[in-house]
């Protein structure tokens, strides 16, 4: 058996001192680390800056103390000597985790019992981030199998800039070496061997254990953030040994020598990868804070709600007069319909003063930079103006883009909007959109995008056409100029697989697929599910998540809809084609109208999506010209 690499051949584990030449090493190009030395420059466990790793012997000193500009080394000795030795013995003393050489300088070292203390505290860190991982099983579902039979692809992590890891997941990609449990062994206690990426899909990867070349017998699949994941080198510093497969125990004599081949100039993770997934996983909400947030049951207001759980970012906000606290309402933090107290009054919008004339004891009001900003608008000049006409997402129907109206211009560049022909009298039905929001679109969006557009109900002159509608009730369109134009470049396409909210039932997140992009505009169809409960959502939604997102924060899962349950809902869905709920609420949506999708044949579905990629970058198609 391995016990690390000590039961190794140690012929090839020799370090040369040879003083030939004084060159520095220059600092490795890669923003992932490449196996190719014995220590790394790097924060100390307890988070101390200034201390360093001699990338020659592995001793931790001050680095101000250490040698050269780089302070790669501790002293002349160990610079020559990382010059003149070989790949292989600078990748063995990094996987075996060599003690420091006799030549090595001892800088200002601190004390044993620092040392220790940082170690435990590092632990302990580690420790408390495994127990937020735990997975949380969905019975018949796993994602891995999900892909694998179908050969999906998944949105890349870098997609999410909201979700963990989303503004730092760096190259991690096919062909990254990690150190991984070893399943396929007898030993009765926990080992570890190198597995390489074979596949990405979000945040979990499809690995293979070194050895075994082409055979994907024993492939598995595991989240990266996961706390059985560690950069190689993790085993021989944390003391942890690695254990070749037994199923290719025989391939080779040499383990050492093999791997030192394999692993030459190949990456890993990032040193401070684990640090970093506990980092990304910290949310400023807090339980006991209060917030405004939409009215579920009226979203013309807004009312007072307390945050109850903070769940991957996603809060469960109890309304406040809620006294058995099943009255509830699910948003991400950065979600728009969620703001400081005192927010409505600020910028004219109604809102419904609570029964509680008092705070409740240990409920505090949210601080105001904790909420997600809006752009600045200059509304100086022309600006929107009530009356003015536009085409704009159904809050109440995510999968309708419909002929909208301005109802009332409030302060800060937001906009009451209310869809034609199934507004109520009171007005309890309009919903609040800012001039910036990319769910509001100019007169004629879905005419030059090819979107259907839904028409005021009762509307009888069809098809609609604009110019017509806008001479007939005597209104003008809002300029196109004041519509946000900007188009990021998100990286999504069509057919890729992720993890999104259900906003009619936002308590859900699903399985799901993006199945067209017109721009920044994404369709999310949820697996198992009739096209009719697509929703249109921005590709910054901070209701989007990569493939993994549920089990890495906690969160549950729901899986693609059985068969049974899609007959059903089918059936049932044609019985309630009545008139739309008044609440963000409400699994699966009870529409007015049901939007028929054009089966486009595979050339102009190709001539389609090639359009909407490019355009992806730039707005320029983005608008049609209105008709005079």
């Amino acid at each position: 058996m391995f016990d690390g690499y000590d039961s190794c051949s140690e012929d090839t584990s020799s370090s040369s001192s040879s003083d030939e030449s004084e060159e520095e090493v220059a600092p490795l190009p890669s923003s992932l680390p490449i196996i190719k030395n014995n220590g790394q420059v790097y924060t100390y466990p307890d988070g101390k800056s200034g201390m360093a790793t001699c990338e020659m012997c592995g001793m931790v000193g001050v680095r101000d103390a250490f040698y050269s500009k780089t302070k790669r080394f501790c002293s002349v000795s160990c610079s020559r000597s990382y010059s003149s030795n070989s790949k292989k013995a600078s990748i063995l003393a990094r996987l075996q985790g060599k003690p420091p050489t006799k030549k090595a300088k001892v800088l200002q070292k601190q004390p044993l019992v620092a040392k220790l203390a940082a170690y435990a505290q590092y632990q302990a860190t580690l420790q408390n981030q495994a127990k937020t991982k735990a997975a949380v099983p969905v019975e018949g579902f796993s994602w891995g199998n999900y892909i694998n039979s179908n050969s999906f692809t998944a949105a890349p992590v870098t997609c999410f800039k909201h979700a963990p890891m989303g503004t730092c997941w760096g190259d991690i990609a096919e062909g990254v070496r990690v150190e991984v449990p070893n399943t396929d062994c007898s030993l009765p206690t926990k080992v570890f061997w190198i597995a390489g990426i074979v596949k990405l899909a979000g945040y979990n990867a499809l690995l293979r254990y070194e050895g075994f070349e082409n055979d994907s017998g024993l492939d598995f699949w595991c989240n990266v953030c996961g706390s059985d994941i560690h950069p190689v080198g993790w085993c021989a510093t944390s003391g942890k040994p690695l254990v070749p497969p037994r199923t290719i125990q025989h391939k080779y004599t040499n383990w050492k020598a093999f791997l030192v081949k394999r692993l030459t100039g190949a990456k890993t993770l990032p040193p401070d990868f684990s640090q970093k997934v506990s980092e990304s996983m910290q949310y400023p909400f807090k339980t006991s804070m209060r917030v405004e947030v939409v009215d579920k049951t009226h979203l013309c207001r807004t009312r007072v709600a307390v945050v109850e759980s903070v769940i991957g970012g996603r809060l469960r906000l109890v309304y406040e007069e809620s006294e058995d606290k099943t009255d509830d309402f699910w948003c991400h933090m950065y979600s728009p319909l969620i703001h400081h107290i005192g927010w409505s009054r600020s910028i004219g919008h109604r809102f419904k003063r609570p029964d509680i004339t008092k705070k409740q004891d240990g409920h505090f009001d949210a601080p105001p930079h904790l909420f997600m900003k809006v752009k600045e608008i200059d509304a100086a000049g022309e600006w929107f103006k009530e009356g003015m006409k536009l085409e704009a997402i159904d809050p109440l129907n995510l999968s309708a883009i419909c002929v909208a109206t301005i109802r009332k211009v409030l302060a800060d560049g937001y906009l009451m909007i209310g869809i034609d022909g199934s507004e109520a009298a009171d007005g309890s039905d309009w919903f609040c959109y800012h001039a910036t929001s990319p769910s509001i679109f100019p007169v004629g969006f879905c005419e030059i995008n090819m979107i259907e557009l839904t028409p005021p109900r009762g509307y009888a002159k069809l098809p609609f056409k604009w110019f017509d509608y806008l001479r007939e009730t005597d209104s003008i369109a809002a300029p196109v100029k004041l519509f946000n134009k900007e188009v990021p470049n998100h990286g999504f396409h069509v057919g890729m697989k992720l993890e999104a909210v259900d906003l009619m039932e936002p308590r859900l997140v699903c399985v799901a697929t993006v199945t067209r992009i017109i721009h920044r505009l994404l369709r999310i169809h949820f697996d198992g599910w009739e096209d009719e409960y697509d929703q249109w959502v921005d590709c910054e939604s901070p209701d989007l998540y990569p493939v993994g997102w549920c089990q890495l924060t906690g969160y549950q899962l729901q899986p693609p809809a059985p068969q049974s349950s899609r007959d059903s809902q089918s059936s049932s869905s044609k019985q309630k084609k009545k008139a739309k709920s008044q609440q963000y609420k409400g699994h699966k949506k009870m529409t007015s109208l049901q939007l028929k999708e054009e089966l486009l044949d595979g050339e102009e579905y190709s001539f389609l999506q090639g359009a909407s990629d490019q355009e992806s970058n730039g707005s320029a198609s983005y608008y049609i010209k209105q008709e005079p």
